[in-house]
């Protein structure tokens, strides 16, 4: 028997999704030197702090706990990041690293998407489609750097 996500999983795993998207592009954007690249990673930033923002809400609402994503999370990702780029900040380095972070976000947002069920409440579901529609676009422009 499958077992279905409930709501309030899903609306913390939006919000997680989005808090390590900007926790890891605040920790690369040091790191950049491509102006084109830079000016990409920090419009996506503005979108994921708009998800952050929404899901917040949101979850204000419903009357659900978010919770940010663990300092051990976090100190990992920091010296991924900085281990990645300390030989190689290219463009064409940077995207790569981008893209690995976007497809695992993706891939866990649609797990989401599918293990909700069609019972979600239909804003979490609004959001977390609009957070994987987004994802998939900056995966296809950050191909252009590769």
């Amino acid at each position: 028997m499958e077992e279905i996500k409930k709501d309030s999983e899903v609306l913390a795993e939006i919000y997680r999704n989005a808090q390590l998207a900007l926790t890891s592009i605040s920790d690369i954007l040091p790191e950049v030197e491509d102006e084109n690249i830079k000016q990409e990673i920090m419009r996506e930033h503005e979108e994921y702090e708009r998800i952050c923002c929404e899901a917040a809400s949101l979850a204000h609402k419903l009357n659900v706990e978010l919770k940010d994503p663990s300092p051990v999370k976090k100190a990992m990702m920091w010296s991924a990041i900085k281990m990645g780029t300390a030989n190689d900040n290219s463009a064409q380095n940077v995207a790569q690293m981008m893209i690995r972070g976007t497809v695992t976000g993706l891939t866990s947002l649609k797990t989401s998407l599918t293990d909700g069920g069609k019972y979600m409440d239909e804003e979490i579901k609004k959001l977390l489609t609009d957070l994987i529609d987004m994802e998939e676009n900056f995966e296809q422009k950050l191909k252009t750097y590769l």
